[in-house]
């Protein structure tokens, strides 16, 4: 059952093509079921919180999971209030190569886009 706050769903979002570049990635691990990315906020950086990503197939009975495009984001509780409305995608633009954190709920960024404060 979905969350939702005056009619808008509370989730984590993930574009097609991080999607697509996260099957890649696991499947280089050897990984070929139940593919997931496992996404945290960790407290560290010049803003005060970083995202943490991790490629894996194990979920934990305490995650929140939204399954989309064959991939399952798993975000663990403590994570999941700095994170809805998240939307993770993947850049392999001129600006550099790698997923990108597009967070609402970020009142502050640093230069290399890799810590926030809320």
């Amino acid at each position: 059952m979905a969350i939702t706050q005056d009619g808008v769903e509370l989730t984590v979002a993930i574009s097609e093509k991080a999607a697509e570049k996260i099957k890649y990635f696991a499947e280089k691990d050897g990984i070929t079921d139940n593919v997931g990315v496992r996404v945290a906020v960790k407290g560290g950086g010049c803003s005060g919180l970083t995202y943490d990503l991790i490629i894996t197939d194990k979920e934990f009975e305490s995650d929140k999971i939204v399954e989309q495009h064959g991939v399952k984001v798993m975000v663990d509780k403590k994570s999941y209030i700095y994170l809805v409305g998240t939307e993770l995608e993947f850049s392999d633009g001129l600006n550099g190569k790698g997923f990108i954190f597009q967070n609402p709920n970020a009142t502050k960024t640093c230069g290399c886009g890799t810590s926030f404060s809320v």
